[in-house]
């Protein structure tokens, strides 16, 4: 195992895509393509995380509560918000177990508290493959029952006034006052990305289901485009944009729906026995736009 030191960064490199990891909850802090930024540091306690993996689960529990095969369980916040957000890998401290100059591999290894009931090791690889980011994550149960784990990825993209987005999806759910989603339906129109379009300036913080795992990003002003691919688990996604900000829009490809525990069929959480794993894999490859030619 390599063992560094705790809390350095690892910079990464391959082809034309850079990025700098930190050990802090394995986040990236850093990505590039030909020395420009795709993902922006805008998240985390201090916002400086770029991307960070969600772990045992993502998002929110209402209530702090859940119930699960007769027995009732609690959360205690994590953060300064009222509810337990977004696991715990995101705010721990990973080991690097391996390394290359393209890529990196963290685990994190926790134990049931009063803070959360999940046992469970996870690891995080960061690999630069071509000029694709590819970030795979993997949960285990080391409890001593069975509970229902789910995973995602966070990634910060940058946007731009002419950001476009082209990403399919069969349901919408609305968003409830406290962030947690309230009820399913079809995809509004302004919603709608099924072709490339604006991304709109509104508020966002909805789930969506019926996702084939494919989206892509086009920054006409940065002349770069991102194929992103979900595969394994991330079968739904989050979209996050706030009203305060116009420099990042959050997809996070998720396993689950946001308050999965309190949502029919668990909203996609998986329940894993002792020893079981779950894992998902996101890949954002970079490329150059094409040159139009003169007169168009």
């Amino acid at each position: 195992m390599n063992q560094e030191r705790a809390g350095s960064d690892i910079e990464l490199k391959n082809g034309d895509v850079a990025v700098r990891v930190s050990s802090r909850g394995a986040a990236v802090v850093a990505a590039t393509f030909r020395n420009i930024p795709f993902l922006v540091p805008a998240g985390g306690l201090d916002g400086t995380f770029a991307n960070f993996p969600m772990v045992p689960f993502g998002n929110r529990v209402n209530g702090n509560a859940m119930s699960f095969a007769g027995r009732d369980y609690a959360f205690q916040p994590n953060t300064a918000e009222p509810l337990y957000r977004h696991g715990d890998g995101w705010l721990g401290l990973w080991q690097i177990e391996d390394r290359s100059p393209a890529h990196a591999q963290f685990a994190f290894s926790r134990r049931a508290d009063r803070i959360s009931p999940y046992a469970y090791l996870a690891r995080q690889e960061v690999r630069l493959a071509g000029d694709a980011l590819v970030l795979t994550l993997s949960v285990e149960n080391r409890g001593e029952a069975p509970l229902p784990f789910g995973l995602g990825q966070h990634p910060f993209f940058v946007r731009t006034p002419e950001t476009r987005m082209t990403i399919a999806a069969d349901r919408y759910w609305s968003e409830r006052p406290d962030h947690l989603p309230d009820v399913p339906g079809p995809v509004p129109g302004y919603f709608d990305f099924r072709s490339e379009r604006l991304l709109p300036q509104r508020w966002m913080n909805n789930a969506f289901e019926g996702w084939n795992g494919r989206a892509a990003i086009t920054w006409p002003e940065l002349g770069i485009q991102a194929a992103l691919q979900a595969d394994g688990a991330l079968d739904r996604f989050m979209l996050y944009m706030p009203a305060d900000r116009s420099d990042f829009f959050c997809l996070e490809p998720m396993s689950h729906l946001p308050n999965g525990h309190h949502l029919p069929e668990l909203g996609g959480l998986i329940p894993l026995s002792p020893g079981e794993i779950l894992s998902g894999k996101v890949t954002i490859e970079l490329s150059a736009l094409p040159v139009q030619p003169e007169g168009r």
